[in-house]
């Protein structure tokens, strides 16, 4: 099968000749004007090593954005970006939940190689359970290329005192350790402070999603002699559902929390789409802040900017046409948008319908870098640098995801998904992104092949403990 092109596309380009004209039906403003196939810019003599600014949003659904076919939600900001550099229909996340999936973007492997990667996600303060110290990660190796590394926003990837972004390679760290906290008190779902400077606990009562634009703003503002890795992790549009002012409910759900009651940060009797809205919305609006500090820094131009989600959306997302969302492996859980702007070298308003996971940018943000992966630690995802700056051809991928309820592989139009059952089934993408298709029973052959391949990559993982 031939790789997919990047092109420069309308609307239907979204989600391919299958779906054009329902995700975006009476929505093409958002979509780059004019068609051009895709050409990887000729070198204009010297360029410098880019600095690398990766955005994640925390359960934004695929269609959370106007440029992904959101009916309702506004996103300026992230439609400009897209429409800036390219725009990928067919981006996922290395898993259906936040912990493994940034396992997987910092180790660049699949999370199951570690024992944290297996918490789906990582639920309470445990030695155990985290990115070991002195395990290469992205930050680490640019450290020792020479990057500036700074990670804001949320790291949930172990608890103090055993795990940190300081222990991993981040040279200066301001977020919080758990999964999720109030926007305003800044109380995890455990009922304890979480907002941490390095590994120091400071205070802040303002909305957290500003407090992290507002942080990455003074990183970009600073001089800097060399460049640099920011990541910026938003817990923006993650429960509890709170909107920009929403400082009643805020009030109500800390109260609760310190008198102990279990589960209120998830916030099961509370949001609405109007609410979520106004939360993805700010989302857009921090961002969007960010990057007008780039280009008043003059850094625009030599910045990779990597936007994506951690994974599907949830009670309030969009994901129209898939089915599914955080949590399985249905199409709705783990594909999400993904934007890459880098003016110095890739050309803008296009659109790839190349599949890419997690795991596949770190490997592709290393090699731009020039930094070199640990071979005592191989990657597990393949640099797209080749494609995006040479124009070269991918060769086709498989695509692999696990929990302990559900299994998936995808491998050009096909996807193997096993469900709770369990029981076996067998997609075309192209023609049935919905996922309702079962055909398994009519093309055993690619069940098979696609089964088998499931199982000798899951063969050199870790097992789910008992």
């Amino acid at each position: 099968m031939s790789s997919p092109k990047l092109t420069r596309r309308g609307a239907g380009a979204l989600l391919g000749a299958a779906v054009a004209g329902t995700a975006l039906a009476g929505r093409t403003e958002a979509s780059p004007s004019g068609e051009r196939e895709f050409a990887a810019q000729p070198e204009a003599g010297r360029v410098r090593r880019p600095n690398l600014l990766v955005i994640l949003g925390d359960d934004l659904g695929w269609g959370d954005l106007g440029c992904y076919g959101a009916p309702e939600i506004r996103t300026p900001n992230l439609d400009a970006l897209a429409r800036q550099g390219v725009r990928f229909t067919d981006g996922y996340s290395a898993a259906s939940v936040c912990s493994p999936t940034r396992f997987g973007l910092y180790t660049g492997r699949y999370p199951g190689r570690l024992r944290g990667g297996l918490e789906e996600p990582i639920d309470l303060p445990d030695e155990q359970y985290g990115i070991p110290p002195g395990h290469p990660t992205l930050a680490s190796l640019l450290g020792a290329s020479g990057y500036t590394t700074a990670l804001y926003g949320k790291w949930h990837c172990g608890y103090l005192p055993w795990f940190s972004p300081i222990k991993s390679g981040w040279q200066e760290f301001f977020g919080n350790f758990s999964g999720g906290m109030d926007y305003y008190s800044k109380l995890s779902y455990f009922g304890v402070h979480d907002l941490y400077e390095d590994e120091v606990p400071v205070e802040s009562l303002e909305y957290y999603t500003d407090t992290l634009a507002d942080r990455a703003r003074h990183f970009l503002r600073r001089p800097h002699t060399q460049p640099w890795l920011l990541n910026l992790n938003f817990t923006t549009p993650h429960w509890p559902w709170e909107a920009p002012g929403d400082t009643a409910t805020s009030r109500e759900l800390t109260a609760r929390l310190r008198a102990g009651e279990k589960q209120v940060l998830q916030h099961h009797d509370g949001g609405s789409l109007a609410t979520y809205r106004k939360m993805v919305e700010s989302l857009d609006g921090a961002i969007g802040s960010v990057l007008r500090a780039l280009r008043e820094t003059g850094q625009e131009r030599d910045t990779l900017v990597l936007f994506a989600s951690d994974n599907g959306g949830e009670r309030f997302s969009y994901t129209w046409p898939f089915s599914g969302g955080k949590g399985d492996l249905y199409e709705g859980g783990i594909r999400v948008p993904t934007v890459l702007r880098w003016p110095a070298r890739i050309g803008g308003g296009q659109v790839s319908s190349v599949p890419v996971v997690t795991q596949d940018w770190t490997a592709t943000l290393l090699e731009l870098a020039g930094a070199q992966p640990d071979p005592a630690h191989p990657l597990d995802g393949r640099s797209l640098a080749g494609y995006l700056l040479r124009g070269e051809r991918l060769g086709e991928a498989d695509l692999f995801w696990r929990t302990r309820q559900y299994r998936a592989l995808r491998r050009g139009t096909w996807k193997y998904l096993r469900k709770p059952g369990p029981v076996d089934a067998l997609f075309d993408l192209t023609a049935d992104p919905h996922e309702q298709a079962n055909l398994a029973s009519r093309r055993p052959e690619v069940l098979t092949d696609l089964r088998a391949r499931w199982e000798r990559i899951n063969s050199t993982l870790l097992a789910y403990p008992a």
